[in-house]
């Protein structure tokens, strides 16, 4: 995909705007934002930030995938998590990375010089509740990811997962969510299957059987179309509010 130009974009126009860090600030908040970000641009496949490397800044992603690894002593690795747009990478106070992190696809980053960002964090309630906010949403999600991972069957994982990423692509587009729901699939099935601790043969399987039962359609391998939202949230194991995704 081609990145977004954005090197002129104000706060306010931003498309992430609604659901990011920024999105409880005021006008005037909003310039001071503009005064300490500036953006990045990462091919698929480009690394981040490395585990353990001084994080000089903070931000979130404008657009694209980025991936969190942990990487173990003896060298092995496992995918812990998943940063879609209005995602906030980096944390305020500590001064290093936890978390390898890569972009999956082409990404787009706002990112904040981290020093004045945290100053501003003191003085601003809006930014500083709206992280809280964003931090409990994601132990929720993480805690409900302990469940997919732990209890649901390879079928269920991923239509949990197209869910998600069907969820938080309709977040980002005009209308918002609807029973049918079209979107592009950014992971590959490799990456996929890393993420869910399965197999490639079994992600390729799942998806081949929830298209023969008309959960999803395809177009390609990556276009995907949900007729009825409703039968992918019961595939999931997930009730038809949207369980831990709404």
């Amino acid at each position: 995909m081609n990145a977004p130009i954005l090197s002129q974009s104000r706060c306010g126009d931003c498309p992430i705007r609604h659901r990011a860090v920024c999105a409880r600030c005021n006008a005037d908040e909003l310039e001071e934002l503009d005064a300490i970000k500036y953006y990045r641009t990462y091919e698929a496949g480009q690394p981040i930030i490395w585990s353990g490397d001084v994080m000089n800044f903070v931000g979130s992603v404008v657009s694209g995938i980025a991936s969190l690894t942990q990487t173990m002593e003896d060298g092995r690795t496992q995918m812990v998590g998943l940063l879609l747009p209005s995602d906030f990478v980096g944390r305020p106070g500590r001064e290093g990375a936890a978390y390898d992190v890569a972009a999956t696809t082409d990404v787009v980053m706002c990112c904040f010089r981290k020093k004045p960002f945290e100053e501003l964090m003191e003085r601003t309630p809006h930014i500083a509740h709206r992280l809280l906010e964003m931090t409990l949403d994601e132990l929720d999600a993480a805690r409900e990811w302990m469940l997919v991972l732990g209890r649901k069957t390879a079928r269920e994982k991923i239509a949990s997962l197209l869910a998600i990423i069907a969820r938080r692509d309709a977040t980002l587009t005009p209308g918002g969510a609807t029973n049918r729901m079209v979107f592009d699939l950014p992971l590959t099935r490799e990456a996929m299957a890393d993420y869910l601790g399965l197999t490639l043969e079994t992600v390729s399987r799942q998806i081949s059987a929830l298209r023969k039962d008309g959960i999803i359609e395809l177009e390609g391998k990556r276009h995907v179309t949900v007729p009825d939202m409703r039968r992918l949230m019961e595939e999931a194991g997930d009730d038809s509010d949207g369980g831990f995704l709404g």
